[in-house]
Formats: C-alpha cells, structure tokens, sequence
C-alpha cells in the first residue's frame, strides 16, 4: 500500500462512518481534518504503508499534536482527545477489514480532558432573556419563537434550526428534533414555546416564505430562506444584549439551563438524558454536578451548623 494507497484508506474509512455509521457531516469533517494531520505524520517519518505503523508512530504523533512539533497549532487536549479518536479508529477499521494484522493504536490513550462544567443561568435570567425580544414584528416574533424552542425543548441549536413546519405538533405539545448521527427523539414543548411558534407560524412565516423559494423549514431569515445557525446565534446574542446578560448566553446556554432547571426540579437524570438525546448518562450526570454545587451552597448559606 503506497502513499496513495493510505490516502484510500483513510477514504474508506471516512465512508464507512458516513454509510455504515451514519455519523454527522460536520463530525465526518472534523476526522477527516484530525486523519489528513495524522497522513502528515506518517509521511514524514517515511511511512507509506498503514499496516507498517507501529504504537510508538502513534504515541510520537499524539506528543507532535499537543507540542504542534508538527508545525502545526498545538491542539487542545480535547481536541487531541477526539483526534486520537479517530485515529484509533481508522487502524480498527483496517485491522476488521483484514488490511493490518495489528492495531497500532489500540493501547495509545487519548489525553485526559478537563471536565468543564456546563454554564447555566437561572430561571430570572432566562425570562429576562425571552421577555427581551420584541414580538412586534416579523422576525421578532420568529426570534421569539426560536428561543423558547430552545429553552423548552433543550434542543441544539442546529436541531431547532433544522425543523420544519411540521416537526412541532401544537396540540399534543411534542417536537421532533433531529439529533447526532440522524438520530430523532420525540421530546415535549411546553405551552409558553407552542404559543410562541404558533403566533410566529401564522403572523410571521407566510409573509417571510413569500420572499424566498419554498423551503419546509419552520425558521426563516429576512429574505424566506433558512435560517443559518450563525443567524440565530445572532438572534440569540442580540436578545442577551439587550437582557443586559451580555456574553454570559452562548447557543448551549439554554440547553444548558433547560438540563440544569430540570434537575433542580426534581426530574431523574436518565430522564433528562433521553430529553437532552445523549448516548451516554455519563454527559448527563455532568448537570448533576451543578445541582449539587448549587445546594451546597445554598445549604452553606442557610444552615446555622454550616458556617465554619
């Protein structure tokens, strides 16, 4: 297998996560990027051959990445994490298919990644957040709409920007979201986002599609077309200026705090993972961590045997 030859089989193991695994395009890109990276290396070191590459080709790499020794940027530690991913990946995929009888990166561990905790803002913060966009007009009303989608489904903002019209369902109070590898959950709305989008649906969308060519997507911009995610990360950011939040709020904001509110309401955390489409409680349990910060220091605060 030439240098060529590898480039081929990164290909076919990029089109099977694509085919087989269904994996997102924007995933999909970000392991084609870590694997063109990973190529390099190989090259470098005079290595033509996938099934040649040896665990210390992988470890070297890994250090290469952090250093940027490379000549590249040095990655973060979670994006050297996903990278040795999808490194270790591909050499499984050659060793399933028969092109390697070893695999090389198997033992080769992914930097630890600091476990950040999610950002929240409280319930007066999100109702300020909301009540700062104006419901007057077109697109306000659409703004309107689109944040208590967020809020109250604990939708993505590339789920809620990816609806169409027919994805909520004002009567049973559902919508359908389409998450990570294509995956769909049926997740409940509440009534303050039902009222929202229908007063956007019928006031404001048919004057906007008006403008543009037809598209079944629920959220349009000014001109009838799709509404970008960077455009509603607009909408978004202007609503937090104008809530005087400034940029405290980011496009996870309200997922956040959705996740976050729930918890604190009582809800179980496999619950909660079902609702957020998470593969994994584990990603879910990190909300739980906040919860308990939270009633710790409110334990701290009240309690007269826990000051110290």
């Amino acid at each position: 297998m030439g240098a060529a030859g590898v480039g081929r089989a990164v290909t076919g193991y990029l089109d099977h996560l694509a085919v087989e695994r269904g994996l997102a395009a924007n995933t999909l890109a970000a392991y084609r990027r870590d694997l063109s990276r990973y190529t390099d290396h190989l090259s470098t070191r005079g290595i033509d051959d996938a099934a040649a590459v040896r665990e210390n080709d992988v470890a070297d790499f890994l250090a290469a990445i952090r250093t940027g020794d490379d000549g590249r940027a040095p990655l973060s530690a979670t994006s050297a994490a996903r990278t040795v991913v999808a490194v270790r990946g591909f050499h499984r995929f050659l060793l399933l298919e028969g092109a390697a009888q070893d695999d090389p990166a198997g033992r080769v561990q992914p930097p630890q990644t600091p476990k950040r905790l999610p950002k929240a803002i409280s319930v007066t913060d999100v109702e300020r957040l909301l009540g700062a966009t104006s419901t007057e007009s077109l697109t306000g009303r659409r703004d309107r709409a689109l944040l208590e989608v967020l809020y109250g489904s604990g939708a993505r903002i590339s789920e809620a920007v990816g609806l169409s019209a027919d994805d909520i369902d004002p009567h049973a109070g559902l919508v359908r979201l389409l998450g990570k590898g294509s995956k769909e959950r049926v997740v409940p709305l509440g009534s303050y986002a039902v009222m929202a989008v229908e007063a956007y649906r019928v006031r404001s969308r048919p004057v906007l599609a008006e403008r543009g060519r037809g598209t079944p997507l629920l959220f349009l911009n000014a001109r009838g077309g799709p509404l970008s995610r960077q455009s509603a990360w607009a909408c978004l950011a202007a609503a937090a200026t104008r809530a005087g939040l400034g940029g405290r709020v980011s496009p996870h904001t309200l997922r956040h705090s959705f996740a976050t509110h729930l918890l604190e309401g009582g809800a179980d955390v496999r619950v909660v993972q079902e609702l957020l489409g998470h593969a994994s409680v584990t990603t879910t349990q990190l909300y739980t961590k906040v919860t308990a910060d939270t009633l710790r220091e409110v334990y701290t605060a009240s309690h007269p045997r826990a000051l110290r």
